[in-house]
C-alpha cells in the first residue's frame, strides 16, 4: 500500500503525485467497486466508507485507496481528505469505464483550497465531491480549474 507523506511543494508537485497514487489503486478498485456501478451509486457507496479528517499542519497527505481504506495515516479505515477522496473516486471511475475529471477550486489560482472529481452521467458533467453530503453538490469558487485524466 502506499502512502506517502511529504511537505507541500507546490501544485504541480501535488498533482503528480496524485496522478501516482490513482494509477497505484486502479486494482485494489477493481475489486472494491461492483462491475456496472452507476456514478451516483458509487457515490453513496464510497459515502459510506469515508470520513473527513484534515491533512496534518505543513503536509500535503496524499493516500491511495488501499491506504485510505485499510491502513491509512490515522489509523481510521476512510479517513482523508479530498485529495484523498478525489484519488480514490478517479480509481473507481478508471475501472469502471465512468468518465472522471478533476476540479480544483478556491478563492485564486494560485492558491486552490479544495479539489473533487466530476464525473460523466447522463451525458453531462456532474460533481462527485465526497466531502459535500449529497452527489451532484459542490460549493460555489470563485476559481476554478478542470484537469482531464487520461
Amino acid at each position: 500500500m502506499t502512502n506517502h507523506k511529504v511537505k507541500y511543494r507546490d501544485l504541480h508537485h501535488t498533482m503528480q503525485g496524485m496522478r501516482r497514487q490513482i494509477s497505484d489503486s486502479l486494482d485494489y478498485a477493481a475489486t472494491f467497486v461492483p462491475r456496472g456501478t452507476t456514478p451516483r451509486q458509487l457515490f453513496w457507496l464510497l459515502k459510506q466508507y469515508t470520513v473527513y479528517k484534515n491533512d496534518p499542519p505543513g503536509v500535503e497527505l496524499l493516500q491511495s485507496m488501499p491506504s485510505l481504506m485499510e491502513n491509512n495515516y490515522w489509523g481510521t479505515p476512510g479517513a482523508g481528505d479530498c485529495d484523498c477522496f478525489s484519488i480514490t473516486t478517479a480509481a473507481c471511475c478508471k475501472v469502471l469505464g465512468i468518465p472522471c475529471r478533476l476540479v480544483l477550486v478556491g478563492q485564486s489560482p494560485k492558491a486552490p483550497s479544495h479539489v473533487y472529481c466530476e464525473v460523466k452521467d447522463g451525458g453531462k458533467w456532474v460533481p462527485f465531491d465526497l466531502v459535500n453530503t449529497f452527489y451532484g453538490e459542490t460549493k460555489k469558487y470563485r476559481y476554478l480549474s478542470v484537469i482531464n485524466l487520461k
